[in-house]
């Protein structure tokens, strides 16, 4: 029997992440057939337009099965991706915020897993048989620092995962998560993108009367957009320097000195820090991963090393 395919998957608020595919963590239910296949999923009798619409923040992901649908059309577009066939064992790496890591991983795990039993679907139109016969969970962040060696040899980095709906916060001493004391809430920041994106939003509505999409802004962000408004691009520039003085100030607020130590962001909202911090400031010593799929590629990383290790 083969060896079950080792595949990523980073659960988002904003945006599932594999090692190759992002896409929105929306979910639309249909009754009947939609008028594209494109990211259509069609499970136990339903059909289902992954990518499509905005999660509400989930503080559970296992308490409806929009998470469970959503990483079936992950684990799809991967298989196809690799010509991995329709038909597959799968070992599923993903993650969970350190602060929530103890107490929901068998829940998480029991959630994904489905008991190893198989489960059919379509999507795009293509039939798929899939076992997801093992699930390995890490703390969301911890893998994506491992993959980067430069980042090794520091004895304590701080590491924010910028998030749609939260940052979540860890220290690494010595490579080793540390859950800093604190409340639980403490390190999980409710001041992800999408709360920064809504507020520029709303900015610009205020003082230009102007209607932006969350697209729009992103771009703008991403410094590659040219037919924006550049009175919208002024606000946007200054409503994220803004964002960015109170993200690192709520850091500091937990206990956590961006001065003293590397700060690692990564996630979806790393990007937007890359124009707004740098170490001229003194505001921190930034490392900016901003590869939107580098926690699922770390999820897949450990995993692959650890079985390894096991086989020796």
């Amino acid at each position: 029997m083969s060896e079950p395919i080792i595949i990523g998957v980073d659960h988002g608020y904003a945006a599932m992440k594999t090692a190759h595919f992002a896409f929105p963590s929306g979910l639309v239910a249909y009754e009947h057939e939609p008028y594209t296949l494109s990211n259509v999923l069609e499970y136990g009798g339903k059909f289902y337009v992954a990518g499509s619409g905005r999660q509400p923040l989930q503080k559970d992901k296992t308490q409806a099965e929009d998470y469970y649908l959503l990483t079936l059309a992950a684990i799809a577009k991967e298989l196809a991706y690799r010509n991995a066939g329709t038909v597959a064992d799968v070992h599923l790496a993903a993650g969970l915020p350190l602060t929530s890591f103890g107490r929901d991983k068998k829940a998480f795990r029991d959630y994904l897993c489905r008991d190893g039993k198989p489960v059919s679907f379509r999507f795009e139109g293509q039939d798929y048989a899939i076992t997801i016969s093992k699930v390995s969970l890490y703390p969301q962040g911890y893998a994506a620092v491992l993959t980067q060696s430069g980042l090794l040899n520091e004895p304590s980095v701080i590491v924010a995962d910028i998030g749609g709906w939260t940052v979540d916060l860890m220290r690494l001493d010595n490579r080793i998560p540390n859950a800093i004391p604190a409340t639980d809430t403490a390190h999980s920041l409710e001041l992800g993108m999408i709360r920064c994106l809504d507020e520029i939003s709303e900015q610009i509505r205020r003082s230009l009367d102007l209607s932006m999409t969350a697209a729009q802004i992103e771009s703008v962000l991403r410094s590659d957009a040219s037919h924006v408004n550049e009175d919208a691009k002024k606000i946007i520039h200054l409503e994220a320097e803004r964002y960015t003085k109170r993200l690192l100030s709520a850091i500091a607020e937990s206990g956590l000195d961006v001065r003293a130590m590397p700060a690692v962001f990564l996630g979806g909202g790393a990007a937007l820090l890359k124009r707004h911090v740098s170490v001229a400031d003194g505001l921190c010593r930034p490392v900016i991963l901003d590869d939107v799929s580098l926690n699922a590629k770390g999820y897949e990383w450990l995993t692959e090393r650890l079985e390894q290790k096991h086989e020796q």
